[in-house]
């Protein structure tokens, strides 16, 4: 069990590490520090050693810690027990675990499900850009480019206070008004929009932020455009303020088995799970596969 204290959890939430003692107490805990080593090598120690007594990896933080746990999950093929423990917990929302104690319930009853993981090949990397041709990068919840990093952080801010969709209104406004569209080459026609997200497993709503699943092992990539163009920043606003994005022609949505995404500038960059990083030049997000022992597919425990 590694448990990450500085994924962002919020303070008035009991410590993690006292209530797994209590519910779990035959478990081996590891509390992260940053004298410890990098995280991802911490991960693998601890998913190496669950295989050994075949028993499961436990992971408390928030999406980006979740995030880094599913490499080596999938190596030694062990269940991924998700704890939510950091600032956005968005998958483990989606599994139905909100505390510890949900997924310690999970856990007693020896009840799990099978879910997806998004992969995302890239082709020609630069420097700090993730992954190299041979080791695809994962995604458990989104793959996205453009303005919907900086949108889904308005929303989260704001929603406490105002709701959800007044809140992610808000945030379009906010970066219609700033921004500009990314330009880039999509299986290779050139396009400018503002944003593409690519969801692992469909989502429900059709608006441009996207924010619960039902299935988590559909096998299918959800993909969302919001192109640029001629006024496309006045109209895609007015759309925003009607709230029909799935209706206009500016905003386009396909469930495709891959995506060739090229010719992105130097200064383009992506987001896993929430966690942003310089973009390559070229990349590839592969759908997800919910085949029985595929490497795109984990067990969790669910609530």
């Amino acid at each position: 069990m590694v448990v990450n204290p500085s994924s962002g959890a919020q303070p008035q939430i009991m410590d993690p590490v006292r209530q797994l003692r209590t519910a779990l107490p035959e478990a081996e805990g590891v509390l992260y520090e940053q004298g410890a080593g990098p995280l991802p090598q911490v991960l693998v120690d601890a998913a190496g050693e669950a295989a050994a007594r075949g028993g499961v990896q436990g992971v408390c933080g928030g999406d980006g810690t979740i995030n880094t746990a599913v490499g080596p999950a999938l190596k030694f093929g062990v269940p991924l027990m998700v704890l939510p423990g950091g600032t956005f917990n968005h998958f483990a929302a989606d599994l139905g675990v909100e505390t510890v104690a949900d997924a310690c319930a999970a856990l007693a009853v020896r009840t799990a499900v099978r879910a997806d993981v998004g992969r995302v090949k890239t082709l020609r990397p630069r420097e700090g850009s993730p992954a190299s041709g041979a080791e695809p990068a994962y995604f458990l919840n989104t793959f996205s480019l453009g303005v919907y990093p900086e949108l889904v952080r308005l929303r989260e801010r704001w929603s406490p206070r105002i709701g959800g969709p007044p809140a992610t209104l808000l945030g379009v406004v906010h970066i219609l008004r700033t921004a500009r569209p990314l330009r880039a080459a999509v299986n290779g026609r050139r396009h400018s929009m503002w944003l593409l997200f690519a969801g692992n497993s469909a989502y429900r709503s059709m608006g441009v932020a996207p924010v619960r699943r039902h299935d988590l092992a559909d096998g299918l990539l959800d993909v969302r455009i919001a192109h640029g163009g001629p006024f496309a920043r006045t109209r895609l606003l007015a759309t925003a303020l009607a709230g029909v994005f799935a209706k206009t022609r500016l905003y386009a949505a396909a469930r495709p088995t891959r995506l060739l995404i090229s010719d992105l500038p130097l200064d383009a960059h992506l987001a896993f799970d929430g966690e942003v990083v310089p973009a390559p030049s070229a990349l590839l997000p592969l759908r997800p596969s919910a085949r029985h022992g595929d490497e795109g597919c984990c067990d969790v425990p669910r609530r």
